[in-house]
């Protein structure tokens, strides 16, 4: 698991990075503003548990070798890493997906709402018109 916490211009954001197994899972928390050090472990101690439950779409990647890495390599990649703004692109793609199917699950929803709403109106003119002809 990997929280990566950064400034998008506009917020501040953490994105988290669930690897199980070969498959990545991502989620994004907004922190609004910049977050000190004790709003990030009551994130990580109150609300990771929220955020991974919500993530279901997942990407495949691809898993290194579990092999004794050499001291320098891994300073360098940490340093790197440190370097790096924002995310991975597995974990954009993983955001993309979880955002399409939120959207999707949306205009399902709203869907399925306007037509209860047209349901409703066609009915309230159906008992109109039946007043309208019962005094007669």
């Amino acid at each position: 698991m990997k929280l990566t916490v950064y400034y998008d211009g506009q917020f501040w954001v953490g994105v988290l990075e669930v690897n199980d197994n070969g498959k990545l899972k991502a989620g994004r928390f907004i922190f609004g503003s910049e977050p000190k050090d004790n709003e990030i472990l009551e994130f990580i101690q109150k609300n990771i548990y929220e955020v991974t439950n919500k993530l279901s779409q997942q990407v495949d990647i691809k898993i290194s070798s579990d092999r004794r890495v050499n001291p320098k390599r891994l300073a360098r990649q940490a340093a790197h890493e440190l370097r790096m703004k924002g995310i991975s692109s597995y974990a954009q793609e993983a955001l993309k997906l979880e955002n399409e199917k939120r959207k999707k699950e949306k205009q399902v929803y709203t869907r399925q709402q306007r037509d209860e709403m047209k349901e409703r109106k066609r009915e309230l003119r159906l008992q109109k018109a039946k007043a309208k002809h019962r005094g007669k």
